[in-house]
């Protein structure tokens, strides 16, 4: 089997466009939560909180005719990539062109306002008039990995992740599947997802988004006895994975390697998360790692502020690792990014590992007794010289994935 490294890593978060800006946010404990006065507009709609990415726009180099096709979770998904390619010194390379390149690459949907236009115009207007060619592509499924194929001329396989908050670590992991078993040499993956109101409501309905509508600094809490849910956010990254020899043979540096890569699913309930699959995917990562849970120095959670997700997956991370290994969760800083949310807390999860530290879970002030039994990082960074993490995501539909990083030196 091939090993699999990290040759590249770019990302767009509520925190800001770089690992620069987002450290600062991290070590200064802000979060990226806003409120939204133009939802007050949607009856009925309890949050008005949300966590997007600010002043992030197209790319004036790019061509129209490559962009004509995205809606901004492409862009983003897009320039990501772009960003990630430059640090891996791939961006002119053959290699993307000649077969050797793939994607895999998620979302939970397309373009929510692409949608919202179409549906405007077909279901509102009964009329074809102003749609577009291009719409439907906009707002397709895989239309992130579709666009970042069509723009750098990638011949690989394309494996798009469609499976809710785990499409960008199912993007990850199965790009890493695809290096290891020899399908391909490099491959371009992770998530994007572009925020819109129905992904607020959809979490309104089922009374798991936050209404702490008036303090957006003290929301969301993961893990807090006092959390009231979740805050959607947007935002996008994209890894450059190589086979390790062919990273090696063109001189790339190694930014990390990926150890190993679990999903299942819970096959139980649509929404409820599951503590029982949840603990199985962690020690199917493990295995896939060829590793102990004991060699794992920290492990990022999903922790999402949600009453059952935060329990469910605090017992089954006990379970794994008992109180040895720190967690935190990146979520109290920027919201839930959805189909991103697996990609970007790997990112960020890997450069507090190049850099010696940790950041705490934001808002945790006091631990709810049901999610005890794990040594949570709370009120500062913690300095910690770990060599391999860990960074887990659960998904509706019962889809649960686990991924293992090593420094990769």
């Amino acid at each position: 089997m091939n090993r699999v490294v990290v040759t590249g890593m770019a990302g767009f978060c509520s925190l800001g466009h770089e690992w620069k800006s987002v450290r600062d946010g991290l070590l200064a404990g802000r979060n990226g939560v806003v409120v939204m006065p133009a939802w007050e507009e949607m009856g009925a709609l309890q949050t008005r909180l949300a966590a997007p990415v600010q002043g992030f726009e197209k790319p004036e180099h790019w061509p129209r005719k490559k962009a004509r096709s995205m809606g901004r979770d492409s862009i983003m998904a897009t320039r990501a990539s772009e960003l990630a390619l430059l640090e891996a010194g791939l961006l002119e390379d053959p290699a993307l062109g000649d077969g050797r390149t793939g994607v895999a690459y998620g979302s939970t949907a397309g373009s929510p306002a692409a949608l919202d236009e179409w549906a405007e115009r077909f279901y509102g207007r009964r009329s074809l008039s102003g749609i577009g060619a291009n719409q439907y592509i906009r707002f397709m499924s895989h239309t992130c990995a579709a666009n970042i194929a069509q723009f750098f001329g990638t011949r690989g396989r394309i494996i798009p992740t469609c499976s809710a908050c785990t499409s960008g670590s199912q993007g990850i992991g199965y790009g890493y599947e695809a290096i290891k078993h020899g399908y391909q040499k490099i491959m371009i993956a992770g998530g994007a997802e572009e925020l819109g109101l129905i992904d607020a409501a959809v979490f309104d309905i089922l009374f798991a988004a936050s209404t702490r509508n008036g303090e957006p600094d003290r929301t969301p809490r993961p893990f807090d006895v006092d959390r009231d849910g979740l805050v959607v956010s947007e935002g996008a990254c994209s890894f450059v994975l190589e086979e390790r020899e062919h990273a090696l043979a063109r001189g790339a540096a190694i930014l990390s390697e990926v150890l190993g890569y679990a999903t299942n699913c819970d096959g139980r309930h649509i929404t409820n998360p599951d503590t029982e699959g949840m603990e199985a995917v962690m020690r199917m990562g493990l295995e896939s790692a060829g590793l102990p849970a004991a060699a794992i120095g920290y492990v990022n959670t999903h922790g999402t502020a949600t009453e059952v997700g935060d329990i469910a997956e605090s017992q089954a991370t006990a379970r794994v690792f008992g109180d040895q290994v720190p967690v935190s969760s990146l979520k109290s800083y920027l919201g839930h990014a959805l189909g991103a949310c697996g990609s970007i807390e790997a990112w960020l999860s890997l450069e507090m590992m190049r850099e010696g530290w940790f950041c705490p879970t934001l808002n945790l002030d006091q631990v709810d007794p049901r999610c005890g039994e794990l040594d949570y990082i709370r009120e500062e960074p913690r300095r910690l010289e770990v060599p391999i993490v860990m960074s887990n995501n659960f998904a509706f539909g019962g889809v649960n994935t686990s991924l293992v990083f090593g420094r990769g030196e």
